[in-house]
């Protein structure tokens, strides 16, 4: 057998000269088998091998993306999802990123010609990258090991971040130089997060006929709900969708504005994404995660908030601000209240009032 015939290339695992109906699924089809095969070829069981192939289809269903399309972000957002939402502890998690980087390793190898592959059936560019670091994963995070849940922005915090989002196409338009169609669309990108409470993920696949009007919101036009179409999939189900009604009219103003004034200019007035690239592309989970850690970073904010804080910080601040829970948990799409509140982190001036509130009945006073 010679170097190009190792159990699990893709050449081995791919049918030549058939078109399939569905070629992304056939594709990833192919990588499960040829990973199962380069497995067996190690000494592997059947007993070690199923539950990593089952823990790869899940990551594919929690991303909605294929795996020549996964980043590191993605793998931040399923640990997160693992840790606060399902409760696992460290060391399971742990062990599903040390599966899920096993895979990612095989498709990367050289030798086995997955990147060759995608990028023969799929373009330039469209191949398998590393998406499992020592700064994304468990084993690094000790953050992870005290306190799983993803910390929301403090009101400051999240201020400070989206005026320096603002800030930078002040920048680019004084500067003179590209960018600032990109700049305004990625600091109202993170409003629309922030805004309604959504997902990294569901925030990329947003199309701009996925806005509408509400009849008990008349005030917000075409844009008081938000339907959300790619919401996080239960498993086995396709991607769940939810109606999210709009709540803070500044966000709305600042979706209007894009909407109106600034999303025109890109040149792609056929395109139905709500974020599109100066290329006439959509926008991409990664590039999302990759704009949203330049702004954390240069702002010196905690390492610790990630994209999904945004999320975290909606259903956080409405709780403050007294919104009745089972209408954030709607919102948000979660099945129970448990897991919003697993989202709830309410700062310390809030519980100081609610506690006052609570004391002033048998104080017989009124609430501070």
């Amino acid at each position: 057998m010679g170097r190009g015939d190792l159990a699990g290339a893709a050449h081995l695992e791919l049918v030549s000269g058939v078109v399939p109906l569905r070629p992304e699924d056939a594709m990833c089809e192919a990588m499960l088998s040829g990973w199962r095969a380069q497995q067996k070829a190690r000494g592997l069981q059947d007993s070690t091998i199923a539950p990593r192939e089952r823990l790869v289809r899940a990551f594919v269903e929690f991303t909605n993306e294929y795996p020549w399309s996964w980043g590191p972000g993605h793998v931040d957002e399923w640990t997160l999802s693992l840790a606060g939402e399902r409760h696992l502890a460290p060391s399971t998690i742990r062990g599903y990123q040390t599966g899920l980087r096993l895979f990612s390793e095989y498709l990367t190898d050289g030798r086995y010609g997955w990147a060759a592959a995608c990028e023969k059936a799929f373009g330039p560019g469209r191949h398998p990258v590393a998406i499992c670091h020592e700064w994304n994963t468990v084993a690094h995070l000790n953050e992870y090991e005290g306190s799983p849940e993803a910390r929301p922005f403090t009101r400051e915090e999240l201020q400070a971040f989206l005026d320096y989002a603002d800030e930078q196409v002040d920048r680019a338009v004084a500067a003179k130089r590209k960018g600032a169609l990109a700049a305004y669309r990625d600091a109202t990108l993170f409003k629309v997060i922030y805004g309604w409470g959504l997902r990294r993920t569901e925030t990329s696949k947003l199309d701009v006929a996925d806005w509408g009007r509400n009849p008990a919101a008349p005030e917000f036009g075409r844009f008081g709900m938000l339907h959300v179409r790619y919401g996080k999939a239960v498993r086995g189900q396709p991607p769940r969708r939810r109606n999210v009604p709009s709540v803070m009219a500044w966000a709305v103003e600042a979706v209007a504005d894009y909407v109106e004034n600034i999303r025109p200019r890109f040149g792609c007035p056929d395109h139905p994404a709500l974020w599109v690239t100066e290329r006439g592309g959509r926008v991409k989970p990664a590039e999302i995660n990759a704009r949203f850690v330049a702004y954390r970073d240069a702002l010196g904010l905690p390492s610790a908030l990630v994209p999904h804080s945004l999320r975290h910080s909606w259903v956080t601040h409405l709780t403050e601000d007294g919104v009745d829970r089972r209408f954030i948990q709607e919102a948000v799409g979660h099945r129970c209240d448990t897991s919003t509140a697993i989202y709830t982190h309410v700062s310390g001036d809030f519980m100081n009032t609610a506690l006052r509130k609570a004391l002033a009945p048998a104080l017989g006073g009124q609430p501070g």
